[in-house]
């Protein structure tokens, strides 16, 4: 159970904090409920390009200045960008809370984007994206997403495109902060050694600086699939990278637990069926990797590999006949224990350090509109039924729902296709 307070101020912020017992530090988080998905297709790239330009300086630091008041405590300061999140957050001893409180604030609402910053950081994203497009593993995900979601913001990268980046003004950097940036769709999380109480008050000066409105929107995800999706991209490597990905739900539906169970049986751990059909046994992959991931509206169970290219056709074969098999079979009680108790158990293993439980926080509050407590995840998944998890899996596991990312130095497509087509 986390020991957390909420509270929501008229102009629509959320603060909220939890105690970590015996936790002499403390992670303090801004939240914006926005992300890659919330762009228009000439500004792709700029919720990740915002990302970098917060920490470029405000009327009152230099970009030095910022890193220098973090680093120069024994701190540490970061942020990332998602579909539907951005985050800042920082971490020191609980003592030095008013001051990343402070610095966290003054770069998320005062941020100055200087033009000359915006030209330094367009090179830096360039070399960004083209670190990416040089890492097939990371790369296949951005063809997997683009296959999945065409002509749609989620299927275009976070990062954007070396065209887009070039292309956004700073006019349109901040017109994408005033629309996305706001109170309504902003959470401060705190978790650590620190008082609820002692939070709202360091924010109280920050009170006329929160950008009103109401809490910004974006498109639905299409969800018009009705026939596999194969997007195989020639590249000199010396192995083939991999993704599969099931279209699923999205977080708010019930079947999520047993998706989850579904997922952990099939790859996400070295007992799973994956890795001890494609690794151990016939050793066709060092890398072999499931998981499960959640959008508002949306959501999909991934598959990845990196292995020999002559032997992308019989890996596909064993996954489709691993996917095949749970449709068919449920799992036996033993699996489904397992299972089970590795899902809970990184759970809470997860939420042991202060920057999980302010993640924790600030990711149910922006999600679900209320923090979801950790025992209700622990007794959705011991209730679920193997009964349930096969049901999950033949609703799931279809030729319309499934679409193939590859990158291979060469690759036969119809061998691909064939194997494909044995899910059905």
């Amino acid at each position: 159970m986390l020991d957390c307070t909420v509270t929501r101020l008229p102009s629509g912020l959320t603060v909220a904090s939890a105690r970590v017992p015996a936790c002499d530090s403390v992670t303090v988080g801004v939240w914006a409920g926005t992300g890659g998905r919330f762009e228009d297709k000439i500004e792709c790239g700029a919720a990740h390009f915002l990302e970098h330009l917060l920490f470029k300086g405000t009327p009152g630091r230099t970009a030095r200045q910022i890193s220098e008041a973090v680093e120069g405590i024994g701190g540490y300061l970061n942020a990332s960008t998602g579909e539907e999140s951005t985050c800042y957050y920082a971490r020191a001893q609980s003592k030095h809370l008013p001051l990343l409180v402070d610095v966290l604030l003054d770069m998320y609402l005062d941020a100055s984007l200087p033009p000359n910053e915006i030209a330094r950081e367009r090179d830096v994203i360039r070399e960004e994206i083209s670190m990416i497009v040089d890492q097939p593993a990371s790369h296949v995900e951005d063809l997997l997403n683009q296959t999945l979601w065409p002509n749609h913001p989620l299927g275009r990268p976070i990062t954007g495109t070396v065209e887009s980046v070039l292309g956004i003004s700073r006019a349109r950097l901040l017109s994408f902060r005033v629309r996305n940036y706001r109170a309504s769709n902003t959470v401060l999380a705190v978790a650590g050694s620190a008082d609820h109480g002692d939070i709202l008050r360091l924010i109280t000066g920050s009170r006329r600086r929160w950008r009103l409105g109401r809490r910004p929107r974006c498109r639905r995800a299409a969800k018009s699939q009705t026939r596999p999706r194969l997007c195989l991209a020639t590249k000199k490597t010396e192995q083939a990278h991999m993704a599969i990905a099931l279209r699923a739900f999205s977080r708010h539906d019930a079947r999520r637990s047993a998706l989850r169970l579904l997922s952990v049986a099939l790859g996400e751990n070295m007992s799973s069926r994956l890795f001890q059909e494609l690794r151990e046994k016939r050793g066709l992959a060092y890398a072999v990797s499931s998981g499960v991931s959640h959008l508002s509206d949306d959501g999909l169970l991934h598959i990845a590999a990196g292995l020999e290219p002559s032997r992308a056709p019989a890996a596909l074969r064993i996954i489709i006949r691993e996917l095949a098999r749970l449709k068919r079979r449920s799992l036996a009680p033993r699996e489904l224990r397992r299972a089970k108790d590795y899902a809970i158990g990184t759970l809470l293993l997860g939420l042991e350090g202060s920057a999980s439980q302010a993640n924790w926080l600030a990711e149910s509050l922006l999600s679900f509109g209320r923090v979801i407590q950790p025992d209700e995840l622990v007794d959705q998944m011991n209730g679920v039924s193997a009964a349930e998890v096969r049901d999950v899996a033949r609703q799931l596991f279809r030729q319309s729902r499934l679409s193939l990312a590859l990158i291979a130095p060469e690759f036969s497509h119809d061998a691909l296709a064939s194997e494909v087509s044995r899910l059905d």
